[in-house]
């Protein structure tokens, strides 16, 4: 397991980061306005335009830190990091179980708890605001997700898999446009959209998906999986297969509770977006802060972990299920676990 807040988030744009003997430096028009000692981090992530000095680059691959570069609105450009360590034989079996029937297995563990986790949401908003929300077009959407989770462990392609993925998805977000409680003529999704995001929800959820994905990526590594190779996503040079694989179960407990919750508390200003000629919407440095803030605090509560029943922090979520991952690919466990 890893520590928590020990990842350094660069939102300005216009930052330069270099390197004082043994610290991360940040400047701003050539001015030092940060300062972090390396043996401090694990990761440090950009948005925008960062540049990044080679002396900084030599230093993090030097001592394993990742540098990762991603856009204003989260999407993932590219990532420097050292040598890569890890368990040769727990790889190689990692690579032999993505070509046989296994990958099949896990695809379809994960998507089970992806549609669960997405119901889990309905479900919480049916609860909490019957009165005030189309409970009819919610339960409707609910009821459906309910029957692909018992059609989803038949199925016996991967093809299959994604095809129940993809239409549940869409039943999920339509049914999720229900559950924004205040400024619906600002805060809305139709849909899920993503280069470019289209409206406020998408702009955000990209964003945030993207400090996701990077977490899971870097908990695979940790534990010695290699993140390109996945079992539901086909492989793509760049593409961290893997894990995008694992991401689908945390979207929504991590990412789309934490921002249904911030837009019903009123919490995001509509104005604290960007919107562009072509329709696409872009969150401002102001609102990127705020975002990580209560992504870190997030990350800090406690929860009772479903399968292993010990209590740990919801930072370390990333990393339990690549634990558990590994071990199901060593052939500790019968089957992966995924998390509901």
């Amino acid at each position: 397991m890893r520590k928590l807040l020990n990842t350094l988030y660069v939102t300005n744009p216009n930052s330069y980061l270099a390197r004082d003997g043994e610290n991360v430096v940040v400047r701003v028009d050539d001015r030092p306005v940060g300062r972090v000692p390396i043996h401090n981090l694990e990761s440090i992530i950009t948005f925008g335009y960062t540049g990044a000095s080679p002396a900084l680059i030599h230093l993090c691959a030097e001592r394993g830190v990742s540098l990762s570069f991603h856009r204003e609105n989260g999407q993932f450009i590219a990532r420097v990091q050292g040598p890569v360590k890890g368990n040769v034989l727990l790889r190689r079996k990692q690579y032999k179980m993505a070509d046989g029937s296994e990958a099949v297995e896990v695809a379809r563990s994960i998507i089970f708890a992806k549609v669960a986790n997405s119901r889990a949401i309905l479900n919480r908003g049916l609860r909490d605001h019957a009165e005030v929300i189309d409970s009819s077009k919610v339960r409707q959407e609910s009821e459906l997700l309910k029957r692909y989770l018992g059609v989803v462990m038949k199925l016996g392609t991967l093809d299959d898999i994604r095809g129940l993925e993809g239409d549940a998805a869409r039943r999920y977000f339509r049914a999720l446009d229900e559950l924004i409680l205040v400024n619906k003529d600002a805060f809305y999704i139709r849909t899920r959209s993503r280069r470019p995001p289209l409206d406020r929800m998408n702009a955000m959820l990209s964003f945030m998906y993207g400090i996701l994905r990077n977490e899971v990526q870097s908990a695979l590594e940790s534990v010695g999986l290699d993140p390109q190779v996945g079992f539901l996503h086909r492989d793509r040079p760049g593409r961290p297969s893997l894990a995008l694989d694992m991401m689908e179960e945390l979207r929504g407990y991590l990412v789309d509770r934490l921002i249904l919750s911030m837009v019903n508390r009123r919490q995001i200003d509509p104005n604290q977006f960007i919107q562009k000629e072509n329709g696409a919407f872009l969150l401002k440095p102001a609102l990127r802060k705020e975002l990580i803030a209560a992504w870190q605090k997030r990350k800090q509560d406690e929860i009772t972990h479903p399968f292993l029943d010990e209590k740990i922090s919801v930072g370390l979520l990333p990393y339990a299920q690549a634990l558990l991952l590994a071990r199901y690919i060593r052939g500790d466990l019968d089957a992966y676990p995924p998390f509901l």
